[in-house]
């Protein structure tokens, strides 16, 4: 019996996806609710699951755009498991059979050949070329000793033992060669939003640096007590988090967004965390993080950067958010002016940490700095807010006992002032 496949549905707004990718290939057999290909849309990247086990059959190729709904594969439960593992390889070992000759003759690299001659000169043998596709070594970087000008599989042995650079051959340089690919759902509508925020928002941008001493000292001293608490390295994500939902408390206009003529203030902080993903960038979504605990928030981090490292990310993972933060030191930058992720009103940008000379009380000192941009649409925060903001922020972050007090002082808590 033939089951039908069909394309899930990942959203109510979306009605087609495009197969990005078959994990199983046809004919493989498949286990019950195994992933069988990824699908994505404009929003996130999902998986189509086996409804019973049995044999694929794949009736859609690889990037193409498919309808919600629309059958993608079906499986024929008739099949079982160890019967298709043995019998699979039989019906393809005849046709083999009889053309294997072939493929033995061409892989002997070594003594004269007649089937030489059908060579040009630069031209790899079959097991050169299979050996030079996967160090990605090129022709050119080969002496050819074969007859004839051919490139022999020992040629290319020779090339790698002697050092070969690979990761300077992958296609750059010399050659003239052009790729095409095309766009994915997922970049061409990041692509459509990243267009529209420049032409839609007056997006400003206002710049700090923040000593970021304290929190290295923390991160020192309870690193090892954290991790076997909570199973989990302790980030510099997980305070600027903090701080952002504390400093979101005393500027709640940075936390609210316009919707038509309305202002919509929220009393809450669902901070999205950009994360670069193999598909694209998404920002997944930590809900109520003002109520979370540093260690909450960590792990909360964790789990959602796992889930877009595996596009595991659910629709309702990625939407919502009302502040975003995203981390570009990762890559190792030192100052950007991040665009804001609508229909948000700003967002957070952090960078790179380096040793740099500051004056602390009259002195000239080094200490771990880091640069911190906030984005914000002016149309709903003023320039006040927005320096008033990250000024909070950076002071939370020198200061991390704030956090536990509001952003107040811990004296002038206890002083009731």
């Amino acid at each position: 019996m033939a089951i039908e496949i069909k394309v899930p549905s990942p959203g109510e707004s979306i009605t087609e996806v495009v197969i990005s990718r078959w994990i199983k290939k046809d004919g493989d057999y498949v286990e019950k609710d195994e992933e069988l290909a990824e699908i994505e849309s404009d929003k996130a990247t999902l998986t189509v699951n086996a409804e019973e086990s049995g044999a694929l059959k794949i009736l859609v190729p690889e990037g193409e755009t498919v309808k919600v709904g629309q059958v993608v594969c079906s499986i024929d439960t008739s099949v079982k498991g160890e019967k298709s593992k043995v019998e699979s390889p039989k019906v393809e070992a005849k046709p083999q059979a009889a053309a294997a000759p072939a493929p033995k003759a061409a892989t002997q690299d070594s003594g004269p050949k007649t089937q030489d001659s059908s060579y040009a000169s630069g031209t790899p043998s079959p097991a050169a070329k299979k050996l030079m596709d996967e160090n990605k070594v090129p022709a050119a970087k080969v002496a050819a000793s074969g007859k004839g000008g051919r490139i022999t599989k020992g040629d290319v042995l020779s090339t790698l033992s002697g050092g070969f650079d690979s990761s300077t051959t992958s296609g750059w340089g010399g050659s003239r060669d052009t790729e095409r690919s095309k766009m994915t759902p997922l970049r061409k509508k990041l692509a459509q939003r990243l267009v529209a925020v420049k032409n839609e928002t007056a997006m400003l941008t206002t710049f700090n640096e923040v000593d970021m001493s304290a929190i290295y000292a923390i991160r020192a001293k309870y690193k090892d007590k954290f991790k076997e608490v909570y199973g989990t390295n302790i980030g510099f994500m997980s305070f600027f988090t903090k701080a952002v939902t504390e400093a979101l408390n005393h500027f709640p206009a940075v936390n609210a967004m316009i919707d038509g003529e309305e202002i919509v203030y929220h009393k809450f902080a669902d901070v999205g965390i950009a994360v670069s993903a193999p598909k694209g960038l998404v920002v997944p979504v930590l809900r109520n993080a003002e109520q979370m605990s540093l260690a909450e928030i960590e792990l909360g981090i964790k789990n959602l950067a796992v889930k877009a490292r595996d596009n595991k990310l659910t629709i309702e993972e990625m939407t919502g958010g009302t502040f975003t933060i995203t981390n570009g030191g990762v890559f190792g930058s030192m100052m950007s002016t991040p665009i804001i992720n609508p229909p948000q009103s700003a967002i957070l940008g952090m960078h790179n940490v380096v040793e740099r000379p500051v004056a602390v009380n009259g002195q000239v000192v080094i200490r771990p700095i880091m640069y911190v941009a906030l984005s914000y649409d002016h149309r709903i925060i003023d320039g006040r807010e927005s320096v008033g903001f990250l000024v909070k922020v950076k002071e939370m972050l020198e200061n991390p006992a704030k956090m536990l007090f509001g952003g107040k002082d811990p004296h002038e808590v206890v002083l009731g002032l």
